[in-house]
């Protein structure tokens, strides 16, 4: 059944990719991303075909196989992957699906309700809330995503040298982070804002530094309990060097922490971008993105409720759809839950 559906979001991915094959050149980099995407899906659905076939054999359900059982009877769960599959394809093919240009104004529909021209109406400057709103979940997803990514990847090195390595190491690293986890965020991005300036970069690199706390301290607990274990000594007994048991061996029996948090901080990391927007600290100026929809539209609450409702009711879904898929995919690598 999951090859089955995994081949026919393969087939509608591909069928929006020929479609838009035409307007490619309005943005190539999008165009590219979803073509990559669409590989994807389609490399998903050989690899699930593949995993079934041995499991006809061996009648032995592998790990992924156990792990989408359980995230298939979470209906939570299920909601919430929809709607991000949703939302990043709206998010890529927005260039090519809005049906006018974020930054475009038309001064004779200042703040106005929803009409056929303006689907979701327009701000006070007269631009489509709609297209601002696509390209505005285009830029807290892209955002969103990177910097967890980043984050990821420097708090589970920083978790896996600490945990594994332990004594002077790890006290070295576990306090430094605290030390700088004492730092309130809001006056760090000042901070940073002030000696770098504003821009995207410097939002990712302010999100991606504030959480590296959380993702040590879970790596980091981790480890000390995946070190003990047999195999491991068995492996520093036959001369493996320590890089090559971390990577080896630690890596891929922490692997489901690491997804878990991964998961659970996209949603989070999208809300404290929104949250740095709308304080003005965040997405400048005439970028769309939805903290600051949600700002400017406070001022004309009474004038056009849309331009605060919309922006509002998107980081909602957003965060919520990343909560609950994170929380699914939390049980789902549980191995102690019965199938």
């Amino acid at each position: 059944m999951l090859r089955v559906k995994t081949f026919y979001l393969f087939l509608f991915s591909f069928v929006l990719l020929v479609s838009f094959a035409p307007k490619a050149g309005q943005d190539l980099i999008s165009y590219c991303l979803f073509a990559l995407l669409t590989a994807a899906t389609l490399f998903m659905a050989y690899a699930i075909n593949k995993s079934n076939q041995r499991m006809a054999t061996n009648r032995v359900k592998s790990s992924g196989q156990l792990m989408w059982k359980r995230l298939s009877k979470n209906q939570n769960a299920m909601f919430g992957m929809v709607v991000l599959i949703i939302l990043i394809y709206a998010a890529l093919l927005a260039p090519f699906v809005s049906p006018h240009d974020p930054l475009e104004t038309d001064w004779g529909a200042l703040s106005q309700g929803m009409s056929s021209s303006h689907w979701l109406g327009t701000d006070d400057l007269g631009r489509d809330i709609f297209a601002r709103t696509l390209f505005g979940i285009r830029v807290a997803l892209g955002i969103g995503i990177t910097a967890v990514i980043l984050n990821t990847l420097i708090g589970t090195f920083l978790g896996l040298i600490a945990g594994y390595y332990g004594g002077r190491t790890d006290s070295i690293i576990m306090r430094s982070l605290e030390i700088w986890n004492s730092i309130p965020f809001i006056l760090l991005a000042i901070a940073i804002m002030a000696a770098l300036g504003t821009g995207v970069g410097k939002l990712i690199l302010i999100v991606s530094l504030s959480n590296l706390m959380a993702f040590a301290r879970i790596i980091r607990g981790s480890v000390l309990t995946v070190k003990e274990a047999d195999y491991i000594a068995a492996a520093r007994v036959i001369g493996i060097s320590n890089p090559a048991i971390i990577t080896r061996h630690i890596v891929p029996n922490c692997i489901s922490p690491i997804l878990v948090m991964a998961s659970l901080s996209i949603g989070e990391t999208i809300l404290v971008i929104a949250g740095l927007s709308f304080l003005g600290l965040g997405i400048q100026p005439p970028m769309p993105s939805l903290g600051g929809m949600l700002s400017n539209g406070q001022q004309f609450l009474h004038d056009n409720l849309l331009m605060s409702v919309v922006p509002g009711v998107t980081i909602l879904l957003i965060v919520l759809s990343c909560n609950l898929f994170g929380d699914g995919m939390r049980d789902a690598l549980d191995s102690r839950l019965n199938d």
